[in-house]
């Protein structure tokens, strides 16, 4: 062996010691913080599989405020794998409504058919077989295996991976792959035999409470000593984040219409944007914004604009041109995307599905009007004052 490799080697030899005591010092100082600093939420009183499958998912891209309304409601009407596997669908997107990002609802309960098909409703403990399950990918995998089952098995999300850029000093992109690549070797090599769930919760709440994306509270963290970041004054540069395209701007309307206090809603078909979910008609425009709606549902009365909406998607940024209009009480016949049209009331939309840009729609009709009453009354007015349906 030349002295170039032997010397190379007794390095390797060297520096490995130091690396394990780091990564031990550093799964032992979380897991003390955690057991004092963690939250209270429902989710962490549990080892059942399913729920924390279920946290896991509702906490995607969602606040923890809102998931702690929605997880329990959502829990007591699907208690089990089984009962989530079994139900409508309008049933699932209804209890998930006002959540958003309804292809979480959609890929939830597709994994709970293929459990119960499966593995008669029992998930698997081992990381391989949980990812094989639709809708649940290496970080969902990761949480149930070790929180619920114990194992040694790593996650990375948003939170973990600004932890390990800034406690590590990472000056990669945190999103590429060669940085995904190195987080989840991190990740792995951090993870204890001992408590691993514990472990990774920890990581997360440590993200989401202390080493937060602006303002990282560094006097309060565990891991202040031991962070690159803290240590060279770089909180605010890391993690290194490559700048992401801005969302194509989708002009859309949407026609509010009521009768006797009920709303017309359109269904989308199953797949696509806001699958199988309700909603007022709506279309891309860019023209004038009754052509579209025209086109489907014949001559609009008294078509008038109630207000205006943004709403951005992850890939697309919305904007839609509310207009309030009389329609003929006959339903308008399907038409894509809508497979079917209903009239709603009040007391029924909570058991439909119901998207948040949906009821921005009719939250328009706050400015604008209400009732089929008061959309008869609004017109008479502005036909006595001669004003344009379209000012």
């Amino acid at each position: 062996m030349s002295i170039a490799k032997r010397t190379k080697r007794v390095r390797a030899i060297d520096e490995s010691p130091p690396v394990r005591n780091r990564h031990a010092l550093i799964a032992e100082r979380l897991g003390a913080w955690f057991e004092t600093a963690k939250r209270d939420l429902p989710w962490r009183k549990t080892k059942d599989p399913y729920a924390i499958w279920l946290s896991e998912v509702m906490l995607q891209q969602t606040r923890v405020a809102t998931v702690l309304d929605y997880f329990p409601r959502f829990l007591d009407r699907f208690p089990t794998v089984k009962a989530l596997a079994e139900a409508d669908t309008e049933e699932v997107l209804g209890a998930w409504s006002g959540l958003g990002y309804y292809r979480r609802a959609r890929a939830l309960q597709l994994g709970a058919r293929e459990v119960l098909a499966r593995y008669g409703g029992e998930l698997p403990d081992d990381a391989a077989e949980l990812r094989s399950v639709p809708g649940i990918g290496p970080y969902t995998a990761g949480a149930i295996a070790s929180i619920a089952f114990g194992k040694r098995e790593p996650l990375v999300d948003g939170n973990v991976a600004r932890v390990f850029a800034r406690l590590f000093g990472l000056d990669f992109d945190v999103r590429s792959t060669r940085g995904l690549r190195e987080l989840w070797k991190l990740a792995a090599d951090l993870v204890p035999e001992k408590e691993p769930g514990r472990h990774n919760e920890a990581l997360m709440e440590l993200g989401a409470t202390i080493c937060l994306p602006g303002e990282p509270k560094c006097s309060q963290c565990p891991l202040h000593s031991e962070c690159v970041a803290a240590k060279t004054g770089r909180q605010k540069e890391l993690p290194v984040l490559a700048k992401k395209k801005a969302p194509p701007v989708v002009p859309m309307v949407a026609l509010l219409a009521y009768r006797d206090g009920e709303v017309l809603l359109g269904q989308r078909g199953p797949t696509g944007l806001f699958a199988k979910m309700w909603e007022p008609p709506m279309f891309e425009a860019s023209g004038e914004p009754g052509e579209a709606l025209g086109a489907l549902l014949g001559e609009l009365r008294d078509a008038h604009e109630v207000g205006e909406i943004r709403h951005v998607l992850s890939h697309r940024e919305l904007h839609v041109r509310v207009i309030a209009a009389e329609v003929g009480a006959e339903l308008p016949e399907a038409r894509a995307p809508y497979v079917r049209f209903a009239w709603v009331g009040a007391e029924e939309l909570s058991g439909r599905g119901v998207s948040t840009l949906a009821r921005k729609v009719m939250a328009a009709s706050r400015q604008g009007v209400k009732t089929a009453k008061g959309l008869e009354g609004a017109a008479k007015a502005r036909r006595r004052k001669g004003i344009d349906v379209f000012e």
